[in-house]
């Protein structure tokens, strides 16, 4: 039921560890991981709804942040499809091919928790921040009628409530560091299945490999034409998101996840 690979390590052949021989007891062995992952998606929810810090904002500083309302290119539901059910697609057509449940199930994993852990410290850092989004003007005074604080030279907003809040959060950008979470995850994870640091890959290889942090780039980009976030909160969104999805062993998974299956399931 194993194989030799070239460096000796036990290797176990496809299709010896499938969701029907091995789910349920890789469900059970994980179930504190994914009561884990509940946790932070109710964290996450909870500081959707939360009040960011109200900072202040003045007559001179609405230069920067007078751009016009528009529609986001990508909307807030395309966000989890980006970073989540895509990376998710990919792993279950890897396990058709191999049938691996293991492989399917730590990748699975792996890409929740990047992008979750992403979403509660973007979601804290902006409600701790409150930076005015580059539309806020209109957000603010969305007949175009401007009212300012005869003493501070505040303003003083009569907008709607709960867009005039979102205002509010645009450090940094939820939506690049989801993307890079997620993508960044998966390219990782691609290169480990494609061995693109072998030294005998090829271009095409590569290609493969940047594919997802294009996208994620291009979401960001979007950001920033659509005047819903200044460049440095899309700039550091993307670092946030890379970064945590590092903390995570795609690459590891990719290639030793056999020889793991083989330990746990024995």
């Amino acid at each position: 039921m194993r194989g030799e690979n070239t460096d000796g390590s036990r290797e176990v052949q496809l299709g010896s560890h499938t969701i029907q021989t091995h789910g349920v007891r890789l469900a059970r062995k994980h179930m504190h991981d994914w009561l884990v992952l509940i946790l932070l998606a109710a964290v996450v929810i909870a500081l959707h709804f939360a009040a960011p810090f109200s900072r202040f904002v003045g007559k001179d500083m609405m230069t920067d942040i007078s751009y016009p309302v528009k529609r986001s290119t990508v909307p807030a539901w395309g966000v989890p499809i980006i970073s989540i059910l895509c990376p998710v697609v990919i792993f279950v057509s890897m396990y058709i091919a191999r049938r691996d449940v293991y492989d399917l199930h730590h990748a699975t994993l792996g890409v929740l928790f990047s992008v979750l852990i992403t979403a509660v410290v973007t979601t804290v850092l902006k409600n701790a921040v409150g930076r005015p989004r580059p539309d806020f003007f209109w957000r603010c005074f969305p007949d175009g009628k401007q009212l300012y604080d005869q003493v501070t030279g505040g303003v003083i907003c009569h907008g709607e409530k709960n867009f005039l809040k979102d205002g509010r959060k645009s450090f940094p950008s939820g939506h690049t560091s989801w993307s890079f979470a997620g993508l960044g995850f998966l390219s990782l994870y691609l290169s480990g299945k494609i061995k693109v640091f072998d030294r005998q890959g090829h271009v095409a290889k590569l290609c493969i490999m940047i594919l997802p942090l294009l996208i994620a780039t291009l979401v960001g980009i979007s950001r920033v034409d659509d005047y819903r976030h200044h460049w440095e909160d899309v700039f550091i969104g993307g670092i946030l998101g890379l970064f945590l999805s590092l903390q995570f062993p795609p690459i590891r998974i990719a290639h030793f996840h056999c020889c793991n299956s083989y330990i746990e399931s024995n």
